[in-house]
């Protein structure tokens, strides 16, 4: 401290050399992503982190919350079972309550990231899944739903939603 502003504070006994600042509030969770509301059934209120996201997906998913997300964006099981890369017959197999492995977890949690953008996108997830299940020249004259069987094709729905978002069109 300079002497000069060491004399100002002997002083003044009551100045004081604390900077003052504004109270702030440090979170320490994350909101539930709103992906979850898709994958029914699973108790979002545990799930505060990515941490938490990805360890879910290692865990891997009952099938009742796999066929409940079908249906809440309009698959079939034979395009579910396309895009999980498993046999509709296999599928089928599966008790409902009975864990489905981890990559299969990994594509439905992508799924339901992928529409909750969507329906963000489009102001509609009844719009969204139109869209999804209209051939486009964007993808070659291919239906956007049509993609989802790699993880290259989730990127260029994601990229195309980005797009539109912006206003940007090919």
């Amino acid at each position: 401290m300079s002497e000069e502003k060491y004399k100002k504070y002997k002083d003044n006994p009551t100045a004081s050399s604390v900077v003052s600042e504004p109270m702030v509030a440090y979170v320490t969770s994350a909101p539930v992503p709103p992906f979850y509301n898709l994958l029914g059934g699973i108790k979002a209120s545990k799930f505060s982190s990515d941490q938490d996201i990805l360890q879910l997906t290692r865990d891997g998913l009952p099938k009742r919350i796999l066929l409940s997300l079908a249906k809440k964006i309009s698959l079939t099981i034979q395009e579910l079972a396309n895009i999980m890369h498993i046999s509709e017959r296999t599928l089928q197999r599966y008790d409902d309550n009975a864990i489905i492995k981890s990559e299969y977890a990994e594509k439905a949690i992508e799924l339901a990231r992928l529409y909750t953008r969507g329906e963000e996108v489009f102001g509609s997830m009844d719009k969204f899944k139109t869209w999804m299940k209209t051939p486009s020249h964007i993808f070659k004259g291919e239906p956007p739903v049509s993609l989802l069987d790699t993880s290259f094709g989730f990127s260029m729905v994601f990229k195309e939603l980005g797009r539109i978002e912006h206003g940007i069109f090919a």
